[in-house]
């Protein structure tokens, strides 16, 4: 249930904000607005408010489809108007009033995500300290020399400044940000120890990347804040209960190997079936003040690829926690940063995916879309304000690209009208028309599948 409230919610919302900017726009223009949509089909709710600016008569619209809406506009080329209303009409106004009008609706989106983040930056959230987990073995960041521990104060792509970093999130948004446009990325290290430093630099750029998932990190090797290697909550009948592990041990090595934290421990357990047979091994671990020894053999599972190994009880505890918060100022200014970034970045990775470098499977539907916005909301109330401030974004961006169902598609026939002098003509805006449905359809259908396979599969 909380996942259908979350979506509808995140729907409504950030359709309503994006139809308002066309709404707004219009009105400030002086077109008139026959009736202001939020879903299609059959209406649910419908009313006029009583005040409305001159030469408005404005419906607004519940609809009972949820997925889109529309600002419906008088205009020429849609029916009959009135000689008096001429002026009011779409058709009839100035190219950069058109154009304004088109705009505005991506453009709203994009404000309300930098208004949704700066919300997050004052309001303040509570992150992983940026306290490196075990890599992954055989990965980027073993193989740069990073062991499990280390505390990153700075970070940045190789060749810029250094800027700090004041949580695990804010590290890996960089280290996203450098897979995807192939930048390596450059670390300053302390230690929880002492307070010598070291930097290290992730080739990130030699890496192949075509998708966006957890793939992506297991590559670099860093796939969480450093969590305590302690034995949690253990089933009744699995190997740790039958192993004689208790809840609360601290896991110091398996066999001649140390633990460094819970990452490497989890790491530990699964590859120990890889090889298709699963041995004893002795783990040490301190258990009410004192080093005691436990003879472990993790069950053998099978798992997509081979066979994985498990203890049936939770390893590793909750990793330290900061309070990330920012002033009026800089909480405003960081929204716009992360929003002109996550823009970007959703351009470029469109642009890969049509030239064939990144992966189609990146492409997402409704049912990822709701699956994220119930996790999100499940986890509070800021974590859900990001998840909306993300898809804003990608919901203007969308709506920017150059196809011609699309507001991005008007823009480039405004476009093509300032350079000639004059407008698309009828029968290629049909022939435009149709090919945009046909490549917005062959979207939809690619990241529907994208979401059945990633939730079902």
């Amino acid at each position: 249930m909380l996942t259908v409230v979350a979506f509808i919610v995140a729907l409504g919302l950030l359709i309503a904000v994006h139809e308002y900017g066309h709404y707004r726009v219009a009105v400030a223009c002086g077109v008139k607005v026959l009736r202001f949509s939020v879903g299609f089909g059959k209406t649910l709710y419908s009313w006029k408010p009583k005040k409305q600016r001159p030469g408005q008569d404005t419906e607004f619209v519940l609809g009972a489809f949820p997925l889109g809406g529309y600002v419906k506009m008088l205009d020429e080329r849609e029916g009959d108007v009135p000689e008096n209303e001429r002026h009011l009409a779409f058709n009839n106004q100035p190219l950069r009033s058109r154009a304004a009008i088109v705009a505005a609706g991506p453009a709203a989106n994009l404000l309300l995500a930098i208004v949704l983040y700066a919300v997050v930056n004052w309001y303040g959230v509570q992150e992983p300290k940026a306290i490196l987990a075990s890599p992954v073995p055989a990965s980027i960041a073993e193989q740069a020399g990073l062991r499990g521990g280390e505390r990153v104060d700075s970070a940045g792509f190789d060749g810029d400044t250094l800027e700090p970093v004041v949580s695990f999130e804010n590290l890996r948004w960089l280290l996203t940000r450098g897979a995807l446009d192939g930048k390596d990325v450059r670390l300053q290290l302390g230690s929880q120890t002492s307070a010598a430093q070291r930097e290290v630099v992730l080739p990130l750029s030699s890496m192949p990347t075509r998708e966006a998932d957890a793939q992506l990190f297991r590559k670099v090797g860093i796939l969480g804040p450093w969590t305590p290697p302690v034995i949690g909550e253990v089933q009744q009948g699995a190997a740790g209960q039958r192993a004689g592990l208790r809840q609360g041990d601290v896991v110091l090595a398996v066999g001649t190997v140390p633990v460094v934290d819970g990452q490497q421990l989890r790491e530990l357990i699964r590859s120990s079936a890889r090889s298709g047979t699963v041995a004893r091994e002795t783990w040490q671990v301190r258990r009410d003040g004192r080093t005691v020894e436990v003879a472990v053999q993790p069950d053998k599972v099978q798992d997509g690829t081979g066979f994985i190994g498990r203890i049936g009880a939770y390893v590793g505890a909750p990793p330290e926690f900061v309070t990330v918060r920012h002033g009026p100022v800089e909480g405003l200014w960081n929204g716009v940063v992360r929003t002109w970034e996550v823009s970007v970045l959703t351009l470029r990775m469109m642009g890969r995916m049509v030239i064939g470098e990144a992966s189609l499977k990146n492409l997402s539907g409704p049912l990822t879309i709701a699956d994220y916005a119930g996790k999100s909301a499940s986890m509070g109330l800021t974590q859900y304000l990001v998840f909306l401030a993300l898809i804003s974004v990608s919901l203007g961006v969308l709506n920017l690209l150059p196809l011609p169902v699309l507001d991005g598609g008007h823009l480039m026939y405004y476009l093509w009208e300032a350079v000639t002098g004059r407008g698309v003509s009828d029968a290629w805006m049909e022939r435009l028309q149709r090919g945009g449905v046909a490549v917005l359809l062959v979207m939809m259908s690619i990241a529907l599948f994208n979401d059945v396979t990633r939730l079902f599969g």
